[in-house]
């Protein structure tokens, strides 16, 4: 089974998390996704496995200046992980990294946990519900919006 430490992500791992967002790393295999969880760093990474790598935008310097300046918008986690013989997937990782999700959640008094799936992402959406996650989709409705930058900026007025 693979080793997996979770920990809090520093100022300096912003290099590695926007590299996880958008491309595969030299040698990793592409059917590598953990748990089929779609969690980034897992084996494939989130932009290219998600078939949205056309979308990222983000730079190293917003990821800094959002993620680790005085006011946050996002709280990030850092799987590191020693992978067994063969594959990860499997192994357990996609559980264990959305459950230390859950208890960082609560100590910081969170009441909830969203998670965004596409639609094709079966074994994610089945780890969640294996976990106690309710598909919104399928129990209230819900879809999800987005606002690109032009539309922000038409409704703005800029």
């Amino acid at each position: 089974m693979a080793s997996t430490r979770i920990r809090e992500a520093r100022e300096r791992d912003c290099a590695d998390i926007l590299r996880m967002i958008r491309v595969k790393p030299a040698g990793w295999k592409t059917e590598c996704r953990g748990a089929g969880s779609g969690v980034v760093g897992a084996g494939e990474e989130l932009a290219e496995y998600e078939q949205l790598s056309h979308q990222v935008k983000i730079s190293e310097e917003a990821l800094r200046a959002d993620g680790f300046g005085e006011n946050p918008f996002f709280h990030c986690l850092v799987a590191e992980v020693v992978p067994a013989s063969g594959e990860l997937q499997g192994q357990g990782i996609g559980t264990k990294i959305i459950k230390k999700v859950a208890e960082v959640a609560l100590q910081k008094g969170c009441s909830q946990v969203r998670l965004a799936v596409l639609d094709w992402n079966k074994k994610a959406m089945d780890l969640y519900k294996s976990l106690g996650a309710q598909d919104l989709t399928e129990a209230e409705g819900w879809r999800s919006f987005r606002f690109e930058e032009e539309a922000m900026k038409e409704m703005a007025g800029c």
